[in-house]
């Protein structure tokens, strides 16, 4: 997966797995240190930079403090500024290189900021580490938001952020070699092989597999046949800890796809985040599994590239794919809480912050309003949306950091070849509920 769409925790299971943020710095000196009130404070006008590895410094005279990535910096700055001018106070972006990790260890010791940008999948483990707040969204404002970004906010049926992007991965294909993308696998491996046979092409597919696996690209072939997955939904839709359904009759079918495509070649180990983008770029492959993350690449490569969504198994349904939602958090330890609230709810939902965090790494905005425009100019948009329609938020509960590597390996054996589906998910059932008890 793309390095921004999992947290920390995600990535040393998966093996760069890839995902998201937060970082060291040496302290700027921001231009107006004023106290909350006063006309003419200000913000330091530019974010600051990580210079190491330790956790961002924060300056204890700021009123608000904002954790967010790189990428993202320069616009959640902008409004930063905005937002202080009109309310006369101080405020002060910082860039972080290991948000999840360094928030938890600055929040216990009272010096950690009073919001941060990440992704929804790092929800349960704030919560259940206390350092996030439940944020006051109007049930008015909510309702302008995608259901599913919405839903991805919530922890036991509480809202704890503000969305403004959604990514799932889809079906990218060569349309100078694929005028029209598959419906099915089948379908899919049978142009593939073909174009292999003719010359036009070195291999069939490029998916991210590599040799400890990656469960966010395997996902989705459970997930095509019924009751397949990771874990079972309470009645509320929310995702159940205690029913593990990785070693499903679902699932177990899920896996016995990846088998038979790992046989047949179509999947292979060989390819992970260092060469997957490459293979398709190159035309070596004329189908790539990939999200919204591969598309400069593509088009820098002058690939003639479609989107669409993942194809259908046989015996099953079609793919569905995790969506990941990137959201606002606020610390429950913030400095001034009325304020972080305020800037989270009331500056978030604009549709020009909206708009402005889109252009940074084009994921459709999680804002109705805000997504409707740009779909209706921007082709890309719209097709990665309707490639994630009917998928579900990626498991925001604590127990998730328990899947990610053995379920991970797990897949890539299968793949590989070591082991029969059923025998490899049973024991990563076990593995996974033993990480799970160990808490």
């Amino acid at each position: 997966m793309h390095k921004r769409a999992l947290g920390a925790a995600a990535v040393t299971g998966v093996a760069a797995l890839a995902l998201s943020a937060c970082g060291g710095s040496s302290p700027t000196t921001p231009s107006n240190t004023g106290a909350a009130g006063t006309s003419k404070a200000t913000t330091s006008g530019t974010p600051e930079t990580p210079s190491g590895t330790a956790a961002p410094v924060r300056d204890a005279n700021v009123d608000l403090v904002i954790w967010t990535d790189a990428d993202r910096s320069k616009a959640v700055q902008k409004y930063a500024d905005q937002f202080a001018a009109e309310n006369g106070v101080t405020v002060k972006v910082q860039i972080s290189t290991d948000t999840r990790a360094q928030f938890k260890d600055a929040t216990k010791v009272g010096k950690g900021p009073d919001v941060i940008v990440g992704a929804h999948d790092w929800l349960g483990e704030l919560v259940q580490n206390s350092t996030v707040a439940p944020v006051n969204l109007s049930p008015d404002v909510a309702a302008k938001f995608l259901p599913s970004a919405i839903a991805a906010t919530k922890f036991n049926g509480q809202s704890y952020g503000v969305p403004y992007a959604i990514e799932n991965i889809g079906l990218m294909y060569n349309k100078d070699l694929v005028p029209n993308p598959p419906k099915t696998m089948d379908e899919l491996v049978a142009t593939g092989e073909k174009l292999v046979k003719e010359g036009k092409a070195k291999q069939v597919l490029s998916q991210f597999v590599s040799k400890v696996g990656n469960a966010y690209f395997a996902y989705p072939y459970l997930s095509a046949f019924p009751e397949g997955g990771i874990f079972a939904t309470k009645s509320n839709g929310d995702y159940d800890p205690n029913k593990l359904i990785v070693n499903s009759a679902g699932s177990v079918k899920g896996g016995e796809e990846l088998a038979k495509l790992g046989a047949a070649k179509v999947l292979s180990t060989n390819v992970d985040d260092t060469n997957q983008d490459a293979l398709f770029d190159t035309k070596a492959a004329p189908f790539m599994i990939s999200g919204p993350w591969s598309v400069a690449k593509a088009k820098d490569a002058g690939i003639n590239y479609g989107i669409a969504p993942l194809p259908s198994l046989t015996g099953g349904g079609a793919m569905q794919p995790f969506l990941g939602v990137q959201m606002f958090y606020v610390s429950s330890k913030a400095k001034n809480a009325a304020l972080a609230q305020e800037f989270v709810t009331n500056y978030i939902p604009r549709k020009d912050v909206q708009l402005a965090l889109f252009e940074v790494g084009k994921r459709p905005p999680a804002l109705k309003e805000a997504y409707d425009q740009v779909a209706a100019t921007d082709p890309d948009v719209k097709a990665w949306y309707e490639a994630g329609l009917g998928g579900k938020p990626m498991p925001n509960i604590p127990a998730m950091n328990s899947v990610w590597g053995p379920f991970g390996q797990a897949t890539a054996d299968i793949i590989a070849g070591k082991a029969g589906a059923k025998e490899r998910l049973d024991a990563a059932a076990k593995e996974i509920a033993a990480n799970i008890a160990k808490g």
